[in-house]
């Protein structure tokens, strides 16, 4: 399989589970253009074929600008990876509007305008794919982040009703749905989870270690590994679909 001379879009590619998959395309042949708010992190991921530009996915302004540029300089995109997010636990009665509003700008409005910008290229093409990572918490209710859970559900419902858009054009929308991933977020849970249930950081990543069905934590390859599938040659009548990665029935 082979996938040079497509051009993908990654955000949040410069660490974690977007990482994994920029770094999977790059080496299927993709120019990948990363995003992200740090340019050092972006700096430090880049390759002869991986490129970094500084977006910030609640910005309209940011986002329309970048993905043009991207588009200047790398021709249209054609693999757009919806994965910037940030994942945080809040009780309902303890969460403000300011909260709520930055979770759902992240994880719900930044897929949109990344989605919004890159189709603007996709559709003159002959061949697209969407992804976008959601979480199993767009599947179920995740006890203590009614927030989250609440984002990852509509970031869902926006894949559903646009694969119902396109449908019969050369185009697929899905989202993957993992579990708890071993990647920075994960870390920086584990103290947060420790503090509000006043547990040792042992104990509160064993919290999230025994909550994914095969006991460990995913790694960030299994979800790129995924996302690279959908991109391949027999994915095509794989779209609208909410993919668990789990480790078992959720």
């Amino acid at each position: 399989m082979s996938l040079a001379g497509k051009h993908a879009l990654v955000t949040g590619g410069g660490t974690g589970i977007g990482l994994a998959i920029a770094q999977d395309f790059a080496a299927q042949g993709c120019a990948v253009t990363i995003t992200g708010r740090r340019q050092e992190v972006l700096d430090n991921a880049c390759t002869e074929r991986i490129f970094g530009n500084v977006m910030d996915v609640r910005d309209e302004e940011s986002v329309v600008s970048t993905i043009a540029a991207a588009v200047e300089a790398r021709g249209p995109v054609q693999i757009c990876v919806a994965n910037a997010g940030i994942a945080e636990g809040r009780a309902v009665h303890k969460t403000d509007l300011d909260f709520w509003r930055n979770m759902m700008a992240t994880n719900l409005d930044g897929a949109f305008l990344t989605i919004r910008e890159s189709l603007k290229s996709m559709r003159e093409t002959d061949w697209g794919r969407v992804i976008a990572i959601s979480s199993v918490a767009g599947l179920r209710g995740l006890q203590g982040a009614a927030c989250y859970t609440a984002s990852k559900h509509g970031l869902i419902g926006l894949i559903r009703s646009l694969s119902e858009d396109y449908l019969g054009k050369p185009m697929t929308f899905n989202a993957l749905c993992p579990a708890y991933v071993d990647t920075p977020i994960v870390t920086r849970n584990t103290a947060s989870i420790a503090k509000r249930a006043n547990l040792s950081p042992d104990q509160a990543k064993a919290m999230m270690v025994s909550a994914n069905r095969h006991n460990r934590l995913i790694d960030s390859k299994e979800v790129s590994a995924a996302a690279l599938w959908l991109a391949s040659p027999g994915s095509e009548s794989v779209n609208g679909q909410a993919i668990e990665i789990a480790g078992g029935q959720m």
